[in-house]
């Protein structure tokens, strides 16, 4: 099997185009097609559907491509420790987490990372849905949940727990609960019912201190904690938070301090193929440095 060919095919099935593909391979679209066509010819078999609205995988071009995303990870990897093999730390390094976390607290610790180990070329990639470590989606997560994967890695960084907290404006405005049933009097704002947080029942404020049988109405609900610590700053109400975006946004005022709430544990996890990787090393080093004794 021509590798040049199955090459062209693999990014032609993931752009889904001749065009798209041509793009990124900086060709033009009547070349990538004559290179899938004769990767057709030798197989013998068709791998795409052609039609007017592009292209679709026929189920041999489905196995062909399940196996060569398989090896080409794979391959990834092996580049990965070859550039690691050397001592000082170098190469891409990309890191994903949550958008919350990694806007509040991984960001800003970033520059030191970079200053230390300039080589690193260092990508971030937050989103709230979990991207494949093992198939080098990224290098390295930091996970509000534990992995269930087997071949990953992973390390327990620090435990959170969720506070109750209002800006100063909010305050100011509608003054300060002093007891949990004083919320019946406040505007609470909390997840929406289309979320999966990481902690069981993560709405739990609206039945902090509240009377048998009766429930609270939230004066809003959101798809993220991110969204949620962005309301309660711009002072619409009070809402549960992970402590870490207090201590790393002075704006917020903690309030009932008496009132705990579910915790929540940060991972780091990484593939086993880059558990001597000297990227991985440091990274894990720095942010276990960074937390020691709790979100620094």
């Amino acid at each position: 099997m021509d590798w040049d060919k199955l090459r062209v095919f693999h990014i032609v099935a993931e752009a889904g185009s001749f065009t798209h593909a041509g793009e990124i391979l900086n060709l033009s679209q009547s070349s990538v097609s004559r290179q899938v066509s004769g990767l057709e010819d030798s197989l013998s078999v068709k791998l795409f559907h052609r039609h007017a609205r592009g292209l679709k995988l026929t189920e041999q071009g489905e196995e062909l491509f399940h196996t060569a995303h398989n090896v080409y990870g794979k391959l990834a990897m092996a580049e990965a420790r070859i550039i690691d093999a050397k001592d000082s730390p170098k190469g891409p390094l990309t890191i994903t987490t949550t958008v919350a976390f990694g806007s509040i607290w991984l960001t800003p610790r970033i520059k030191e990372f970079v200053t230390l180990y300039p080589d690193i070329d260092v990508s971030l990639v937050l989103a709230n849905t979990e991207l494949d470590l093992s198939m080098r989606e990224a290098d390295a997560a930091i996970r509000m949940t534990a992995p269930t994967q087997p071949d990953l890695i992973q390390r327990q960084l620090m435990t959170m727990n969720y506070r109750v907290y209002a800006s100063p404006e909010y305050i100011k405005e509608r003054g300060r609960p002093k007891t949990p049933s004083d919320l019946d009097d406040h505007r609470i704002i909390v997840y929406g019912d289309d979320t999966t947080p990481p902690v069981v029942n993560p709405n739990w404020l609206l039945e902090e201190g509240a009377q048998i049988g009766q429930s609270r109405q939230p004066v809003l609900r959101v798809n993220s904690i991110y969204g949620i610590y962005r309301a309660v700053q711009g002072g619409l109400g009070i809402a549960a938070l992970p402590e870490y975006m207090s201590r790393e946004m002075r704006n917020l005022v903690e309030i009932l301090p008496e009132v705990r709430g579910p915790s929540l544990k940060a991972y780091f996890v990484y593939p086993e193929e880059l558990r001597n990787a000297n990227r991985i090393v440091v990274l894990r080093d720095f942010l276990v440095s960074k937390m020691i004794g709790g979100v620094a």
